[in-house]
């Protein structure tokens, strides 16, 4: 045997036992320390029998997390399933709330007026049969819940074709009969009277961007992700998170489109890329600004607006940091952030230190109860004079070695307990074992052919 098969053969063991150690490590370590408060059936069932023993450390409000899904659970009467959940944590720490009866949950607010009701976007895939038609399709739909209760209400929903870029993700609430939409299936924000399903108003982004730019078109152009109804200089205003497009802007209700007020542009990712749910503050809260949840650069970031510029003026991240999908200015000046890869939801002070934090599955959206929608009872960071953060907890070298692309795209696909080492080890086992095989066929002495079944002869 020659040197360079010893060799070859040494080096490929050596990746396969190294990789399957890291493997096996990684899924016993996170099984062992797992401090996830949902996403289990054991949780449920203990919220389902009465068990109120606290899973997070208090605050002084309910705060409710919606959750979006990759990972999914098997139901013993309909097989595999996507697992979503809408929970609520009491001030105490317990689980006040929790339901998992839909496909995703999106953008959760508190209904005003109420103590414990709130008003969440949610989406339900359906076979093709349940649709009557050629496809999957979705139901899109505003539900509201009383979390003391229990008692439901749907507010609006309609149906549409596919699921993975026509799921709905926000819906602000205007008045007692009127919902802004984002409908990211047509590109487009309107508002609904929910009293006659009537659509008042729309606005859509083929009226303002040319169809090149942003994502595919049509499949999934803009990722329309967010809307909030604003006033700006008197006018009535929506704006409107274009992630594809890597831009917040704005629409004048009367008027269109306000170019001079667009904070980032496409493939300008020095400013936002491909970010979720910014938040305006207001000048009388010390604004105009921007807080955004800058998903693909990892950090969560607001911008100040000076001489009709935006100009970063705050910004946050840690090293587990990954994809971080919402951000809430709370009245108390701290800043509540929801970390979908990084599997949690937190709570920084005015000097960016985490002060509370809880461990949800792929978690979209938090609010904070009594503290207002969002941001909208917040200050600015510019006068609240928040310290710039980027910490450094020593969780994820390789999350400081890789791209934050890359990093994110790892945490979307494997499943939830693959980080980063996990999932550089999988992709090494996918290429020695192979490589492998194929290096001991060729170096074998035998022989495989192949010949028909029946034999001809003259």
């Amino acid at each position: 045997m020659s040197v360079d098969r010893v060799n070859a053969r040494t080096l490929l063991a050596v990746v396969v036992v190294l990789s399957t150690a890291v493997l096996v490590v990684g899924y016993v370590d996170a099984e062992r320390r797992s401090d996830a408060v949902t996403g289990s059936p054991e949780v449920e069932q203990a919220f389902r029998s009465g068990d109120r023993t606290p899973v997070v450390e208090p605050r002084d409000a309910i705060t409710v997390v919606a959750t979006d899904s990759n990972a999914f659970v098997t139901d013993e009467n309909d097989g595999p399933r996507a697992q979503a959940e809408l929970v609520a944590f009491a001030p105490d720490g317990r689980i006040y709330y929790y339901e998992n009866r839909h496909t995703r949950y999106w953008d959760v607010d508190p209904v005003a007026g109420t103590n414990a009701t709130v008003e969440f976007v949610y989406a339900d895939h359906h076979s093709k049969d349940e649709c009557g038609g050629e496809t999957v399709c979705t139901e899109n739909g505003i539900e509201r819940v009383n979390l003391t209760t229990g008692e439901r209400k749907r507010v609006y929903s309609r149906v549409t074709a596919g699921k993975h870029s026509t799921r709905w993700h926000d819906a602000d609430r205007i008045d007692d009969e009127r919902l802004l939409v984002a409908d990211i299936e047509k590109d487009r924000v309107f508002v609904v009277n929910t009293t006659t399903e009537l659509i008042e108003w729309e606005w859509d982004a083929q009226a303002a961007f040319d169809v090149d730019s942003g994502g595919p078109y049509p499949e999934d152009w803009t990722h329309l992700n967010d809307v909030e109804y604003v006033t700006i200089d008197g006018r009535e205003t929506v704006m409107v998170s274009m992630r594809n497009h890597d831009q917040v802007v704005f629409v004048d209700v009367e008027r269109g489109l306000r170019p001079e007020w667009t904070l980032g542009s496409d493939d300008d990712h020095g400013t936002l890329h491909e970010q979720h749910n910014p938040d305006y503050i207001p000048p009388e809260r010390g604004g105009p600004a921007l807080l955004v949840a800058d998903s693909e650069n990892g950090r969560v970031v607001e911008y100040q607006r000076e001489d009709g510029d935006w100009v970063e003026s705050w910004s946050w991240s840690d090293d587990r940091t990954n994809w971080p999908r919402d951000a809430d200015r709370l009245p108390s000046g701290h800043t509540l952030v929801t970390d979908s890869n990084g599997d949690r939801v937190l709570e920084l002070d005015e000097g960016g230190d985490v002060i509370w934090s809880a461990s949800i599955g792929f978690p979209y959206e938090a609010e904070r109860l009594g503290t207002g929608d969002e941001s909208t009872s917040s200050e600015s960071a510019r006068r609240l004079d928040l310290e710039r953060a980027s910490a450094d907890d020593g969780d994820s070298l390789m999350g400081r070695v890789l791209p934050t692309s890359v990093v994110n795209a790892i945490a979307y696909v494997f499943p939830r307990w693959i980080g980063v080492p996990e999932g550089v080890a999988a992709v090494g086992l996918l290429v020695a074992v192979p490589c492998w095989l194929l290096a001991e066929y060729r170096w074998s002495t035998r022989s495989i052919s192949l010949h028909w079944p029946i034999r001809f002869e003259r």
